[in-house]
């Protein structure tokens, strides 16, 4: 009877826990099926992670993730251009990396400007305002380049740096955004200068400079550029070639690439700078009529994600 007795307490003790289990499960609205699959996660994972030295896979995909500023420099009125851009951009995809497309111009000065460049911003969020006059080669790209580390390093909800390349670009070039990517991948992230070599018939990327089509540094150049007093000394004259000297004048970007011929100008008219559109493209530089950009956006199909629908024909 002694051991009927304690089995019946033990039976009683456990049906109160079991109860208890439900009524807090009940309280959260978490089903025990849940539970379980939780449980049966944990355990999973605690036999296969049984050593420190093998982190979890999100932090290994940390450190393959490549993150790029692009800052196309345009001009406040360019309205048509920049809804053009997001279209072109908006509809690329980057498999193992983020790019951000932000356009770039200085103050405003007109009234038109100030609603509809803040109705731009509300909506897209891809603005960047600088504090400048508007120029061509009289400091904007210095502005640009110098202003980024107030902006963004504190902005980045942690990560250091917020990107690892920023690369200065026109808005009549068109970037494959995924390609870009890609070529930088086994590239150094510091002290690196990445473009097109001037002039066209030089391929050693230490030839001075790269073209103003689209050129890229690692980000500690960046916050170099903010900080040195080089750059501030020599801000005028043709903006691609002024960025090469500050580089080569404080012996930076000792890391150079040369993406030459993955970076090209438009085929027609035909040049030593130029060649016919192909695969491994990286960017397409004087697209600089609506033909032109047409053409090449067919020959990388860019519409080929296009969903069939009851609401359109598109041949």
């Amino acid at each position: 009877m002694a051991k009927t007795g304690k089995g019946q307490r033990f039976v009683i003790s456990s049906f109160i826990f079991i109860a208890f289990l439900c009524t807090i499960a009940s309280i959260n609205e978490i089903r025990f099926d849940h539970l379980l699959r939780f449980s049966k996660c944990a355990l999973s994972y605690a036999s296969n992670n049984s050593s420190m030295e093998d982190p979890p896979l999100s932090i290994k995909s940390s450190k393959d993730e490549i993150r790029v500023l692009i800052g196309i420099l345009t001009l406040p009125d360019q309205y048509q251009r920049r809804h053009f851009l997001r279209l072109v951009y908006g509809t690329q995809t980057v498999e193992r990396g983020k790019v951000d497309v932000k356009f770039v111009f200085c103050n405003l000065t007109k009234e038109d400007q100030t609603v509809l460049v803040a109705l731009e911003i509300m909506r897209y969020d891809d603005i960047i305002i600088m504090n400048c006059t508007e120029n061509m080669n009289k400091g904007k790209t210095y502005t640009y380049f110098s202003s980024l580390p107030d902006m963004f390093n504190n902005e980045s909800g942690g990560s250091y740096p917020p990107y690892h390349y920023v690369m200065k670009g026109d808005d009549d070039t068109f970037f494959r955004l995924d390609n870009l990517v890609e070529s930088l991948r086994p590239l150094p992230r510091d002290d690196l200068y990445y473009g097109y070599t001037i002039p066209c018939s030089h391929m050693d990327p230490k030839n001075h400079y790269m073209s103003g089509m689209g050129y890229l540094v690692s980000w500690d150049i960046v916050e170099w550029v903010s900080k040195s007093d080089i750059p501030k000394k020599h801000l005028e004259g043709p903006e691609d070639r002024v960025f090469g000297d500050w580089l080569q004048e404080g012996k930076r970007g000792n890391n150079r690439h040369n993406a030459k011929w993955s970076m090209y100008n438009y085929p027609e008219p035909p040049t030593g700078c130029t060649h016919e559109l192909w695969p491994n493209t990286v960017a397409v530089h004087l697209l600089k009529t609506q033909e032109k950009w047409i053409q090449t956006l067919k020959y990388f199909n860019a519409t080929q994600d296009l969903k069939p629908s009851k609401l359109y024909h598109i041949p």
